[in-house]
């Protein structure tokens, strides 16, 4: 493959992901929920949110009914697209449903689904099997079947990452974060990942520095924009508060070191989602 000093060499082109970091009020401050995922695949042995690629059924026009608070108008503004930016928002709460066994959805009477009847969290959990199982049109099913509405007014928008252009896989990545509902509980799939644990942001921090966490770029400096606050609350209020105008798009660029080592450099390449000789 030619490397990117190649003229020949061609990027491939980044595929529209979505992650959301959930945040709860723990004993000693806001905590976050971290997944390690298994060993074989993209991101393999690393400490991540959950998160995944966008399905094209996350563009179905059913979700532009389903979704609480925001519009495709609104949503595309939000991320500075010409359309389709809903569909991150879908993609988010279908993918930490898949990950983490959090839904993020409303009733009827507009609470954040419990999960805490035995019943109801077995016959979810038989939709979250489903899902897992790649079934098609399992996430609309499930929907419609239990009457639930996307929580998607939850979710604040607050980063923006695309992946080394050298990578043969790539990712361009919208970052959400949303409070945990406090009657669900939060538990990797066994599959994708493999461990999962509630940490404060500055303690995830420290264990990365002192090598027990496998942290990429994306994550930690994300991890880095949550700390000091004194409760969930405090997050989500100060992240709405951002314009997403402002908010930069990075591509880290990898340069190979000594040793197998390598250096890093986070370059802005755009704003409010729209990348700079593209405006």
């Amino acid at each position: 493959m030619p490397e990117k000093s190649d003229p020949e060499f061609v990027p491939a082109t980044p595929v529209p992901s979505a992650t959301v970091i959930l945040v709860r009020d723990g004993d000693d401050g806001v905590e976050v929920f971290l997944m390690e995922r298994s060993g074989f695949g993209a991101f393999g042995g690393l400490h991540v949110f959950p998160g995944g690629k966008i399905d094209p059924a996350d563009g179905d026009a059913l979700w532009s009914d389903l979704a609480e608070g925001v519009d495709p108008a609104l949503a595309n503004a939000t991320l500075g697209v010409d359309e389709g930016g809903l569909d991150y928002w879908v993609a988010c709460i279908r993918e930490c449903f898949e990950e983490a066994g959090v839904l993020l959805a409303t009733r009827d009477d507009g609470r954040l689904l419990p999960l805490t009847d035995p019943a109801r969290r077995a016959r979810f959990a038989t939709w979250r099997d489903r899902l897992n199982g790649g079934e098609k049109g399992a996430f609309e099913a499930m929907c419609q079947a239990e009457r639930l509405r996307l929580a998607t007014d939850r979710l604040a928008y607050v980063s923006h990452w695309i992946t080394p252009i050298e990578q043969p896989k790539r990712f361009n990545t919208r970052f959400f974060v949303a409070r945990a509902p406090t009657r669900q509980e939060a538990l990797h799939d066994g599959f994708e990942t493999v461990e999962s644990h509630w940490v404060r942001p500055e303690i995830a921090l420290d264990r990365w520095q002192r090598g027990e966490l496998n942290l990429i770029s994306p994550t930690f400096t994300n991890l880095e924009a949550l700390q000091g606050f004194e409760s969930a609350d405090a997050v989500l209020e100060a992240k709405r508060a951002i314009d997403p105008a402002t908010i930069p798009s990075i591509l880290p660029n990898v340069t190979p070191g000594k040793g197998g080592d390598y250096q890093e450099e986070l370059a802005v390449v755009g704003r409010g989602g729209r990348l700079f000789g593209d405006e």
